[in-house]
């Protein structure tokens, strides 16, 4: 039995990792919270059945308890990660930080040297790694089958909804506050092409802007939010109240908990009269790219191109991966990977088995992964964070190339925060 303190009980910390220990409760315990939201707190409480003496407003409270689990889990805000889980692993927690790590590059460095420092692990949620669909891709490539990768395609389908209810009306909107979209969004996508490849970055450039959630793209007749009267409902794919209330292939449980947490049908509308979700998406305060290509260039001359874009229909992952031998082509949210080899002609197409937990069954594995790492203290490590920190330095990369123009030659960048 792992015991773990949850920092942070919003919609990954309470939804995703927290929901492990009530499926199942004889491998993993919450015992102790720290959430401001005092409704999301009380969740945490009845859903653990946590003592309320171990319940706390701030994680300084928490922490000021010292170690009283085996393992912390940090899932505050993007920016609020680096003193929890410093005081968290100066006092002997091993720690899983929710992705990304932070959006400052001298942070990210300075959370690994604080786990070396400490001595104990630092598991940054890079989800992928632990996923049904990714370990089934890296054993075909690391058996040599296809050659030697020369090109990787790789395109993330945000999905519209999603870019509407997190980039453009959500948390993740807007970069100052949280982080820029490639980082929050796609670290994950900078972690698994570096795991795919086994090479490190040499240089990045990127293109990318804001494309079409502008206040000048609104359609005639929009109103500040979908309920308030707007004309132009009917017409708009990204409707609040379709997206939440009537289209349920879209929405889930879990999204519907961020919107209002009793997440009824009553709650939800209520939400929307007001809140930050019944927003028009042509009238938030958001900034963040809608669309965004990447270019990387790895060691021995590997090349890969990365896009991300708002405008698809379900979210997924499609990856093309171009060897000296062979080809694959991989499609995680239909989970099958077809393989041809050249010498043979011969293609073989596979369905990969997965769980049912978020990201094709990525989530669920990772906690698996993650309670293998406590156990084992740190002898299975699969997304710690020295790999994690070169990923998010990838993704930050990417973001300055973005904005200046320029190609950035990683062996500098990283020297400005690693000396």
């Amino acid at each position: 039995m792992v015991t773990a303190i949850l920092i942070g009980a919003g919609q990954r910390g309470a939804f995703v990792y927290g929901k492990y220990a009530e499926k199942h409760p004889e491998e993993f315990k919450v015992v102790a919270v720290a959430e401001p939201m005092e409704e999301r707190r009380n969740e945490c409480i009845q859903a653990h059945g946590i003592s309320p003496d171990r319940a706390f407003t701030h994680w300084k409270d928490l922490l000021a308890l010292g170690k009283i689990a085996d393992c912390a889990m940090v899932c505050t805000q993007d920016r609020f990660h680096l003193e929890p889980v410093r005081e968290a692993l100066s006092q002997g927690y091993h720690v899983m930080c929710e992705k990304p790590m932070s959006p400052n590059p001298e942070e990210c460095v300075a959370m690994g040297e604080y786990a070396k420092k400490y001595k104990k692990t630092l598991t940054v949620c890079h989800v992928l790694r632990y996923s049904p669909f990714y370990s089934a891709l890296k054993k075909i490539i690391d058996s040599q089958v296809i050659g030697e990768i020369v090109n990787i395609q790789h395109l993330e389908c945000v999905g519209y909804w999603h870019q509407a209810h997190s980039f453009v009306r959500g948390n993740w909107r807007d970069s100052k506050s949280s982080s820029p979209m490639i980082l929050q969004k796609s670290c994950h996508d900078m972690d698994i092409l570096a795991w795919l490849t086994g090479k490190k970055c040499k240089k990045v450039s990127s293109f990318g802007s804001l494309a079409h959630f502008k206040k000048e793209n609104a359609p005639e007749g929009a109103t500040p939010y979908c309920m308030g009267g707007c004309k132009a409902r009917s017409s708009c794919p990204y409707d609040a109240v379709k997206i939440y209330l009537e289209q349920e292939e879209w929405y889930s449980d879990t999204i519907r908990k961020v919107v209002a947490l009793e997440g009824t049908n009553e709650a939800v509308s209520q939400a929307l009269k007001d809140g930050p979700y019944g927003r028009c998406v042509y009238d938030c305060d958001n900034d963040v790219v809608d669309h965004q290509v990447v270019n990387l260039e790895y060691e021995g001359g590997v090349t890969a191109s990365f896009t991300m874009c708002a405008f698809t229909g379900k979210g997924s992952r499609v990856m093309n991966i171009m060897g000296t031998r062979g080809q694959i082509l991989g499609d995680m949210e239909a989970n099958t990977i077809e393989v041809l080899d050249f010498l043979t002609g011969n293609s073989v197409k596979t369905t990969v088995k997965t769980g049912t937990s978020g990201h094709s069954g990525s989530d669920d594995k990772f906690m698996e992964g993650f309670l293998q790492t406590v156990l084992t203290d740190g002898a299975y490590s699969l997304s710690g964070a020295e790999v994690s920190v070169e990923s998010h330095l990838v993704a930050l990369a990417a973001e300055e190339s973005r904005v200046t123009g320029k190609t950035i030659h990683m062996e500098e960048y990283r020297l400005q925060f690693t000396t």
